[in-house]
């Protein structure tokens, strides 16, 4: 077999392939979910009292930490605050208080003192996609870790959270969440 046809026959298999291995690689975007119902208004879902129940799993699935969170949200047009209370599996307790503004086209941003710089959301149909670097204690260290947040809501008092935790561009682990609303 002659080396130069092969040589080009992989350059064409790659430059075949390439376009469909990019493709694989993007990630999903809020669009993606604009016409799922039903339609996610944080002002809406994240007024009043909630519960949420969830767990933190390292990067192999184990699940490492549960906890439930007891919210209550406020709003005042389009700016907003989440009182969030941690009681973790462990007996650990923990407050986060998010400050939110609505912007337009689905766009929200949050602060919160544990918080690096300024969140910032972006909803679309039934999801929120919400990215954040959070300044976490362990033990007698602080780390600062991005998380990837996406929320979907299942219906009027079931929201959906799952969570990418990364470090470096290192993968950390996840946090799911179950929110309900009375």
């Amino acid at each position: 077999m002659n080396p130069l046809r092969s040589i080009r026959r992989l350059g064409l298999l790659f430059a075949l392939c390439t376009p469909l291995w990019l493709a694989g690689c993007a990630s999903p975007q809020p669009q993606d979910y604009a016409d799922q119902t039903p339609k996610l208004d944080l002002r809406e879902y994240f007024n009043g009292d909630l519960t949420a129940h969830g767990l933190f799993t390292d990067r192999s699935g184990a699940v490492k930490r549960r906890f439930t969170v007891k919210m209550k949200g406020t709003w005042q047009g389009d700016q907003g605050v989440l009182e969030e209370d941690f009681l973790y599996s462990d007996g650990q307790t923990e407050r986060r208080v998010w400050r939110l503004t609505r912007g337009a086209d689905g766009r929200y941003t949050g602060q919160a003192d544990d918080v690096i710089g300024t969140a910032q959301g972006q909803a679309a149909g039934n999801a929120l996609r919400w990215q954040y670097t959070l300044r976490l204690k362990v033990d007698d260290s602080t780390y600062d870790v991005k998380f990837d947040d996406w929320m979907f809501l299942m219906d009027r008092q079931v929201m959906l959270n799952r969570a990418a935790m990364s470090k470096f561009g290192f993968h950390l682990g996840d946090v799911t969440l179950s929110f309900h609303k009375p």
